[in-house]
């Protein structure tokens, strides 16, 4: 659907709708487009759950503003659904936002089918998608007994993140960068994403996970293939997915080194011999004449020392001559920061102010909040925004879903625990490669 036909009125459906995403993420994401203009302000938004409350009472759950209580509903369960939606008004489109167990994805598509929602209707759903590569080809062909792929859209927020979409125009949109984003320049690519939250209130749900799961097979997997992949054809979204799919195909494992904080298994749902990873190092390569012999490194993990998520390009070392006889020039760096704060770092070497030539690294910043002086919008409003448009360009095919299993199967729940202290990072199996991350943590 093109942006011009945005402003048709549309039903978008929460089903779970009194959980947390729904009231931290969902409804502010949805009142946001609302009160901006960017959806018709006869479109309605219900949530559905198995509660009993009224219109008010589900209201009353949340910060609205603009008037957006007028479009917030309540039904009761999936008995009635469809016809107290056409009792509000005709939409040629519904969107059905499934906020609830994973587990419970096929089945509520069959009900919901079952309930009268046919092909005017658009299924989210949230990752994770199967715990491996049966039950995601399981879970996928359960899905497409109901409703045709083109009406799934498997939901991956970091890809709606601004400095996830900027990745493309970085790369391809720039004579500067194209040329070097290959094995001739670069020696190697890091992606970390560090948490310093443990588990919290996830506890059961992230002990049958583990950040194989959690992180690595969809969000981490999603940045490397935007990070590593050839230009697509167009910007359309089967030939991004296609550029993805081949990065995917390529993708070997080498190292996997797997951790755990020591207070894990005294929090709340975790089961006392619990042998689920908090923490995760892998050595990855890509098979293909881009990217051969250059190393891939991903670390992801919960209770550490410090939050964020970055990509890291480290260039190779200058020959050792001219100013690099010594080998004492520090390779070039970029460094693309997801969150807390989005932007763009390029190490460079510069000569200290002085008569004697001496040199040192200095940064170029690009950061999202200077540069535009805007508030960045949340991810949910794009990736909302993006399904009420029928753009699928932000969301995972069944295809990738059950290629990024097969890449991890190998690996999944493979081998020994190592244990380290809550607040701490674990040390690396690869310091010569290690970037400091901490350090740009005051940047942007």
């Amino acid at each position: 659907m093109s942006r011009d036909n945005q402003k048709e009125a549309k039903a978008i459906v929460i089903l779970g709708a009194t959980g947390d995403l729904s009231k931290r993420k969902l409804i502010p994401a949805l009142n946001t487009l609302l009160v901006q203009g960017k959806i018709s302000p006869r479109s309605i938004i219900v949530g559905s759950g198995r509660k009993a409350m009224t219109h008010e009472d589900f209201r009353r759950r949340f910060d609205l503003t603009g008037g957006f209580s007028e479009n917030l509903f309540y039904h009761q369960g999936l008995a009635g659904l469809k016809e107290f939606i056409l009792s509000r008004g005709n939409f040629r489109r519904i969107i059905v936002f499934m906020a609830l167990p994973p587990e419970t994805y096929a089945s509520t598509a069959e009900q919901i089918a079952r309930a009268g929602f046919g092909e005017e209707t658009l299924l989210i759903i949230e990752k994770p998608f199967g715990r491996n590569l049966e039950t995601a080809r399981e879970l996928n062909q359960e899905l497409t007994v109901h409703y045709d792929e083109t009406q799934i859209f498997r939901s991956d927020h970091y890809l709606a993140k601004e400095a996830v979409q900027n990745l493309l125009i970085f790369r391809f949109a720039n004579a500067l960068f194209e040329p070097a984003w290959n094995n001739r320049y670069i020696e190697s690519i890091q992606i970390n994403a560090f948490e310093e939250l443990g588990v919290e209130d996830r506890g059961q749900y992230y002990d049958q996970a583990g950040s194989m799961r959690d992180m690595v097979q969809n969000h981490l997997f999603q940045l490397l293939c935007l990070t590593t992949m050839e230009p697509p054809v167009s910007t359309d979204a089967e030939d991004i997915r296609n550029q993805k799919m081949n990065i995917l195909k390529c993708l070997k494992v080498d190292e996997v080194r797997r951790g755990q904080y020591r207070e894990y298994r005294k929090e709340q749902g975790i089961r006392p011999d619990s042998e689920t990873e908090t923490y995760v190092e892998m050595k990855l390569r890509i098979d293909n004449n881009r990217w051969a012999d250059v190393p891939l490194y991903i670390r992801t993990g919960k209770a550490t020392d410090r939050q964020g998520t970055e990509i890291g390009i480290q260039f190779k070392p200058l020959p050792r001559i001219l100013f690099n006889k010594k080998g004492e020039v520090v390779p070039n760096r970029i460094i693309i920061k997801v969150q807390p704060a989005a932007g763009i770092i390029l190490e460079l070497a510069s000569k200290i102010p002085g008569m004697e030539t001496s040199i040192t690294t200095t940064n170029m910043t690009f950061c999202y909040h200077e540069a535009f002086g805007e508030e960045i919008p949340e991810a949910y409003q794009k990736l909302l925004m993006d399904a009420l448009e029928g753009d699928r360009t932000l969301f995972v095919s069944a295809q990738e879903t059950e290629t990024c299993w097969k890449v991890l199967e190998p690996v999944l729940d493979q081998g020994d625990l190592f244990f380290y202290d809550r607040g701490t990072c674990p040390e690396t199996r690869y310091p010569e490669v290690w970037f400091d991350f901490s350090k740009y943590g005051g940047v942007c």
